[in-house]
């Protein structure tokens, strides 16, 4: 089946899933779009999404992506009272874009096989920012032949690059160990920020070094204007990171490999949370860790 025949499904319009079927509808990619609160899809009809008024009306169509906080709303959306598969009829391949533990989606993927349904693995890299700019990439895993399917529309979906890891559930392991390094490198961020700060360096002057050096990154640039000027608007939450720092620490406590400073970056952000700050962006984690040292920050007002 060619990728103009398919009939596409979107499950999920919050912070990552609305620009990634915005690109899909971008591209001429006719989408049918659910999602909990249906005023967050809405304005996607403009482009040309159906925007659909139950969950149950994606099952006619070939291939339904999701994306969703954790599996069990994924749980729910598809086995639920009157979930995507509560009928007779279903798509032949569900794709998961989520981040979800591998024990809870070799669950599903059995379930699924039971209904024949190919489930694939799609974990992505980035933020709502990043997949509007192209940069967003994905790893796949799952049936060779679904994964071929499904291709094209990622390809569309997450422009940086699409790579397949293999069978099963593999690219959970590669999104969890990700996201480990994503809050281990944030933390370490955060702390050499203050160590310039406290001896006297303006925030955006480190950041400008540290950008244009060797240990600059895509991710320090991005972050950059938040930690300069304590724009705390959400793209990923602490409660998200702490999350998937969990993941990481069950799948360490699996295959009996310590892994400690994921353990305290987990406490860390932990802290950060009980203080009340769980919804805010992750990178606020900035200003709890300058209030351990007693650091009042102020934003530098740079654009």
């Amino acid at each position: 089946m060619s990728t103009e025949q398919e009939r596409i499904g979107w499950i999920g319009a919050g912070r990552m899933g609305y620009p990634m079927a915005e690109r899909l509808l971008d591209a001429q990619v006719p989408v049918t779009l659910w999602n909990r609160t249906r005023s967050k899809a809405e304005p996607l009809a403009a482009k040309g999404a159906h925007i659909a008024s139950a969950v149950a009306e994606l099952a006619k169509l070939d291939v339904v992506f999701c994306i969703l906080a954790t599996a069990a709303d994924l749980e729910a959306v598809l086995f639920g009272e009157q979930g995507l598969l509560s009928g007779a009829t279903h798509p032949s391949v569900i794709v998961d874009c989520s981040t979800i533990g591998l024990s809870e989606s070799a669950a599903i993927r059995g379930r699924l096989s039971d209904k024949g349904i190919a489930f694939i693995a799609a974990p992505v890299s980035g933020n709502g920012k990043v997949v509007a700019s192209g940069l967003l990439s994905a790893i796949l895993s799952g049936p060779a032949a679904a994964f071929e399917r499904v291709r094209p529309n990622m390809q569309i979906i997450a422009a940086k690059g699409v790579s397949y890891a293999g069978e099963g559930d593999v690219a959970r392991i590669c999104k969890i160990a990700h996201n480990v390094m994503l809050g281990i490198v944030a933390q370490a961020l955060y702390e050499t920020t203050l160590l310039a700060q406290q001896a006297g360096v303006p925030r955006s002057a480190f950041l400008e070094f540290l950008n244009n050096s060797v240990m600059g990154s895509l991710f320090t640039s991005y972050k950059t204007p938040s930690l300069v000027n304590l724009d705390w608007t959400p793209t990923f939450t602490s409660t998200l990171l702490r999350k998937d720092l969990d993941l990481g620490l069950q799948l360490a406590h699996d295959k009996q490999l310590p892994l400690p400073i994921t353990a305290a970056t987990r406490e860390l952000v932990q802290a950060h949370i009980g203080l009340g700050h769980g919804e805010l962006d992750f990178a606020s984690m900035l200003q709890t860790m300058a209030s351990f040292a007693g650091l009042s920050l102020h934003s530098e007002n740079k654009s």
